[in-house]
């Protein structure tokens, strides 16, 4: 199976696809309060778990979506004709990096899409790019939680220069030329959720659709969960900050 079906698949009982859950995004979203007409952005959408719940909060904002999956876009795309959203949305298939606007935005988001851009540094110089004056952006990013080990890293095919601790990554996004005027730390009980739900999702389907499809299906699953329970929980965090122009 191609890894978009399988990360498709995976994420049908948990939209959010990472660890937040619904209540701390609301809560994200209401704190950003951006203007009336409001443009908003976010690079690497996905399946538009952010920008439709966006537009159901702010009924006068438009906004765009970018990824790079056409599996994502369509999903993203049904979710905002099920909200009633779909005539405020745009979706853009190109790459994050690649992507440009006439006009700046009022709310850029990247909200575990730093890889699209090869690492924070470069994400925080593109969403710098795309905001206006006196916007505001929600990105999230990793941290460690505590140094992980070297079988942790193995299993994660990481290195300890891939994040910093909170610490530091809250100094590297102020390093780049913002102020962090709020923030999420997401809470183990809502990794759990995420991760429990991610696998146990696609081992469902896995089980239920048994040949070469269920079989690559499960073999992800497991090894997912393994590099989870034996690799990262408890040692990689997860932080979403609402960010200011300075």
């Amino acid at each position: 199976m191609e890894r978009e079906s399988i990360s498709h698949i995976a994420h049908g009982d948990h939209p959010i696809a990472g660890p937040l859950s619904e209540t701390s995004v609301e809560r994200l979203l209401a704190r950003a309060k951006p203007p009336r007409g409001a443009r908003i952005l976010d690079l690497g959408c996905g399946e538009g778990a952010w920008l439709t719940r966006a537009l159901a909060r702010y009924p006068d904002a438009t906004a765009d979506g970018v990824d790079v999956s056409e599996t994502a876009l369509a999903a993203a795309a049904h979710e905002a004709d099920r909200r009633g959203v779909s005539d405020r949305l745009r979706l853009h298939r190109v790459p994050a990096a690649d992507f440009t606007a006439e006009q700046p935005y009022d709310l850029v988001l990247c909200v575990g899409a730093t890889h699209a851009f090869g690492g924070l540094a470069p994400t925080l110089a593109a969403v710098r790019r795309h905001l206006g004056p006196r916007g505001l952006a929600l990105v999230g990013e990793g941290f460690w939680e505590r140094p992980p080990t070297p079988e942790a890293l193995r299993l994660m095919d990481a290195k300890p220069g891939d994040f910093a601790d909170l610490a530091g990554t809250v100094e590297a996004m102020e390093e780049a030329g913002f102020a962090a005027v709020h923030g999420h730390t997401s809470t183990p009980g809502e990794w759990d959720a995420y991760e429990w739900s991610w696998t146990g999702t696609l081992t469902s389907w896995a089980l239920d659709h048994p040949g070469p499809d269920g079989e690559a299906a499960l073999a992800a699953a497991r090894g997912h969960r393994d590099m989870w329970l034996r690799g990262y929980r408890g040692v990689l965090g997860f932080v979403t900050l609402l960010l200011r122009r300075v």
